[in-house]
């Protein structure tokens, strides 16, 4: 019997030595997995959105053909007597956008 034990004994050392490590690595994996979940469960942070230039408002649409009907008219008035050179210079200036 006492060789059994003196055979036995060095194998239970190293067997709970064994155990005692893969104990150790397997919390230790176990925490890795469960910081990788954590962080794969968290949403990704969002950059914010780069602000942009407003855009220019185009100029409205120019109608020449109706500004050129306004000139005339407005023409005529002067030779008719009907405004002065001062009031078709200003309303020609309204008409122009100057």
């Amino acid at each position: 019997m006492p060789g059994l034990i003196r055979g036995v004994a060095p194998t239970a050392a190293v067997v709970g030595t064994a155990t005692a490590v893969s104990g150790r690595v397997q919390r230790r994996q176990q925490g890795r997995w469960a910081a990788q979940d954590q962080a794969a469960a968290e949403p990704a942070p969002v950059a914010p959105m780069p602000a942009y230039a407003p855009v220019a408002e185009s100029p409205p649409a120019v109608d020449t053909d109706a500004k050129i009907a306004q000139l005339k008219e407005l023409a005529a008035l002067k030779e008719a007597g009907v405004l002065t050179d001062a009031e078709f210079a200003a309303e020609k200036a309204k008409i122009l956008d100057l």
